[in-house]
């Protein structure tokens, strides 16, 4: 694991956004970067990153809907609801646009956002996901989606078998995310202590349980027209480029990367080689 050496002072604060309260992180100043984890994550997966995006940057890093110190809500777990929480942010840091960093259940939320108000993103980068059934990803497919996404989408099920359990269970995501290096110990910490409090595990699973409402709005945003904001799409272990593949046929201006030997945390895993990449590509 190739780490950053910069630190970055961070400002926590709670956002009132779209009937939630979201926990936001905050750091630097000049165009906002939004920053936006999956599972089984929370904003301090951008651990490594924030330090240096910050320096040229107001980093925007919130908690998404359920997770982390975020409301845990009855329901709003498809991307296009995600993605109108994210434009509420904005809106109450009084930030027309921003650029926008996701990886994982991120994703399809920051695509569904740059879809649908292209006016709000001015740069996309996007991580280690898959876009609905959008073709492209039938090669990544072949043998099936990964086990926990059945597993996590049949209502009541894993947070009931896993209560008690939390710690093994994100342990292993992370062990596999890094290829078998691991995350520094306190992130781990936060990890496993905000997927062990009350309801977390329900909340984060509701997000596997939208997935279908959440790719009927991605096709319908697409059919209605092409992701005109630049892109980049990059890829590691497992999903490559299979992410770049679906953006191809719609996107218009769109740039691909895998980076080798990374695992599918690639904030905590490479977060050199992520910043390499990112930073020009924000600054173009």
């Amino acid at each position: 694991m190739s780490r950053t050496p910069h630190a970055a002072s961070i400002e926590l604060r709670q956002i009132e956004t779209n009937g939630i309260h979201a926990n936001v992180a905050l750091a630097g100043a000049g165009p906002a970067v939004v920053l936006l984890h999956g599972f089984p994550h929370t904003w301090r997966l951008w651990s490594e990153i924030i330090g240096p995006l910050s320096a040229h940057y107001r980093v925007i890093a919130p908690d998404l809907r359920g997770f982390g110190a975020t409301s845990r809500a009855a329901d709003g777990y498809d991307a296009g609801t995600l993605a109108t929480d994210i434009a509420g942010i904005l809106d109450a840091l009084g930030e027309p646009t921003a650029a926008v960093v996701a990886i994982d259940a991120g994703t399809p939320v920051a695509v569904l956002l740059a879809l649908r108000r292209p006016d709000r993103v001015r740069r996309l980068v996007v991580m280690e996901a898959l876009l609905g059934t959008l073709p492209g990803a039938a090669d990544f497919l072949a043998a099936g989606p990964p086990w926990w996404f059945g597993f996590h989408a049949v209502p009541g099920l894993a947070e009931t078998v896993l209560l008690g359990n939390e710690a093994r269970y994100i342990e292993w995501f992370l062990t596999i995310g890094t290829r078998g290096r691991g995350v520094r110990a306190d992130i781990r910490d936060a990890f496993v202590d905000a997927y062990a409090r009350a309801d977390a595990l329900r909340c984060a699973f509701s997000y596997y349980r939208a997935l279908p409402t959440s790719a009927r709005q991605i096709e319908h945003a697409v059919a209605a027209g092409r992701l005109t904001t630049p892109t980049l799409a990059i890829g590691a272990h497992p999903v490559g480029d299979a992410l770049e593949r679906q953006l191809r046929p719609i996107a218009a201006d769109l740039a691909g990367h895998v980076i080798p030997d990374c695992g599918h945390i690639i904030p905590l895993d490479r977060p050199r080689e992520l910043l390499g990449l990112v930073m020009p590509f924000l600054a173009a």
